[in-house]
């Protein structure tokens, strides 16, 4: 017995349904007076004229019949049909607002009988609202979740009274499209919420099995502009940049013409190694200091570093670096990691490490395997200053004339800006590494388009814009330097579709045959490119009074709005 979810009416039929070279054809709206002989309006008025007039008539028999003493429950045949006819309209004056119900019942498509019935059940067993019955006015139609079984019936069930645990769906079944389609009704059945605008088919659900998310029941829509083409280091880049910020890639592209007109951008890759710190504590400080000596002793370091990358083809230890805090001891390990972002790898490389010198120092506590001194995911000085991942530097010039024509604005205006604005300004908040007008605009809607942690996006956005005028005050030299780009070109998100089709887009798609990391490194050089070209057209719309225009214009879904702004 199947038991299907309908959909709402006037959807189109999904394309599964459709006959070989039958193009999809959209249903009629049906309307609730559309079950009725007449016209609605005819046939309210004839009821209403019924109603009245057999009350008129039968409360003028019962006075005639109290007149002769007649007893009431003595009727004639004209009697017995003026009270069924005052039942009929009154039913039918009752149930005014609920024609729709009698709609259901005409319009009940032919052997499908047990289908309907079986649903009737669910509704009447399930302690919640069905919710997507109010989403029936919605203009996209929820995807069609089939229940096919009296077992599937009952693991929704068991999932609803928490007897089967949501997490175990997938090891329960062997079917991760299947499991995420009843975890998504289970979930709709406790909330009483509809997720009929939350996409479900059209995703590989294996895919993110174990590597990328827990418990899925749908996925997310972000669109993917293109900025570009950037000019880097002689080559051309179309940036995707996935965002729902409007105006933020229309301005990054316009930063990327600016540079493309002067000549393109230049980058260098200063550091590359990713970071893990962790900490351990010791019954008195000297021991911890004890410790920190042995550690960054160089004749030791090649022990380390023997242990380490045996963890890993690619991670390689390039050094250690400790901090004491009283009895407690900070060592933030620094590796190279290839073309992986590298978590992952470095933390398992510090495992051995540390199972290696609990030998020799038995009295050390390991208390985590990260202090925070890494520091990973958080607003932390030790980044803007050591670096973490990849240290990039990015640099153009950009000619007077390009300025005026393409940016709307003065090399003056713009150094002018540069120090009141970035440098001066993120002083007076006690900004760390914040110093430039959005570069974690352009940071997260690129890592989100290729598959980057979001959350790095923390300590990825450090960067410092500097400007200064050049060749005798007539161009702008912009500069940007970013110590701590966190990125990856396999693993984790990157191995999406999506996400692998962005990369694929940038030329950097997977593992580089050729040099272990120069595809992680390309990326970080892109990242910090497109910031330069955001922080140029930014900058410039500022100078140039246009930013609030601008935003009215392409971050407003009002037109009224937007011409206003205009």
């Amino acid at each position: 017995m199947d038991v299907r979810r309908r959909l709402p009416t006037g959807s189109v039929r999904p394309p599964s349904t459709l006959t070989a070279g039958e193009a999809p054809v959209q249903q009629q709206q049906l309307k609730a007076s559309d079950v009725l002989p007449l016209s609605l309006y005819l046939t309210n008025g004839i009821f209403f004229v019924l109603f009245f007039s057999v009350a008129y008539f039968l409360l003028h028999r019962w006075r005639e019949k109290i007149r002769t003493s007649t007893p009431l429950h003595v009727v004639t045949l004209s009697e017995i049909a003026a009270i069924v006819s005052m039942v009929a309209s009154v039913i039918y004056l009752l149930g005014f607002f609920g024609v729709d119900f009698v709609q259901s019942l005409v319009t009940r498509p032919p052997g499908d009988d047990d289908a309907w019935d079986a649903e009737d059940d669910l509704l009447q067993e399930d302690s919640g609202p069905r919710p997507c019955s109010a989403a029936a006015a919605i203009d996209y139609s929820p995807p069609l979740i089939v229940i096919s079984s009296e077992e599937e019936e009952e693991i929704i069930r068991s999932v609803v009274a928490g007897s089967v645990p949501s997490h175990s769906l997938e090891s329960r079944l062997g079917d991760c499209r299947r499991a995420a389609a009843i975890r998504r009704e289970a979930l709709e059945r406790t909330t009483g919420r509809c997720l009929a605008g939350l996409p479900f088919d059209g995703f590989d659900y294996e895919s993110i099995l174990g590597q990328c998310c827990e418990l899925p029941v749908g996925y997310v829509q972000i669109p993917v502009g293109i900025a570009g083409p950037l000019l880097l280091d002689g080559r051309q880049y179309w940036v995707p940049m996935a965002t729902t910020e409007g105006c933020l890639v229309a301005s990054t592209n316009r930063g990327c013409k600016a540079i493309f007109a002067s000549g393109g951008v230049t980058s260098m890759v200063l550091k590359d190694a990713m970071t893990r710190a962790p900490v351990v504590r010791f019954p008195t400080a000297a021991m911890a200091a004890h410790l920190k000596l042995f550690v960054e002793d160089p004749i030791n370091f090649d022990t380390l570093a023997l242990l380490f990358n045996r963890s890993s083809r690619y991670g390689r230890l390039k050094g250690i670096a400790c901090a004491i805090a009283g009895k407690n001891l900070y060592m933030r390990f620094s590796c190279s990691t290839g073309d992986a972002m590298g978590m992952n790898m470095v933390s398992k490389g510090v495992q051995n490490v540390l199972d290696f010198l609990q030998s020799d120092f038995p009295h050390m506590d390991v208390i985590g395997l990260s202090g925070n001194f890494c520091s990973d995911k958080k607003a932390a000085a030790v980044n803007w200053i050591e670096g973490r991942g990849k240290s990039v530097v990015c640099e153009a010039t950009i000619s007077e004339e390009v300025v005026q024509k393409v940016l709307k604005t003065s090399v003056a205006a713009l150094v002018e800006l540069n120090v009141l604005k970035n440098l001066t300004g993120s002083a007076m908040a006690a900004a760390l590494g914040g110093f430039n007008a959005h570069a974690s605009n352009i940071v997260s809607a690129v890592y989100i388009a290729t598959g980057q942690d979001p959350a790095q996006n923390v300590e990825s956005s450090n960067c410092i814009t500097m400007m200064e005028a050049v060749n005798g005050g007539k161009d702008l030299h912009i500069s940007v330097t970013m110590p701590s780009i966190e990125v990856g070109t396999v693993g984790g998100g990157t191995q999406l579709a999506s996400q692998s089709a962005c990369l694929n887009l940038l030329g950097v798609k997977g593992a580089s045959k050729e040099s272990p990391g120069a595809n992680s490194r390309v990326l970080a050089t892109i990242v910090a490119g497109s910031v330069l070209a955001g922080e140029l057209s930014l900058m410039s719309a500022i100078a140039a009074g246009q930013l609030l225009q601008s935003h009215m214009k392409y971050n407003r879904s009002t037109p009224g709005v937007s011409k206003t702004g205009s």
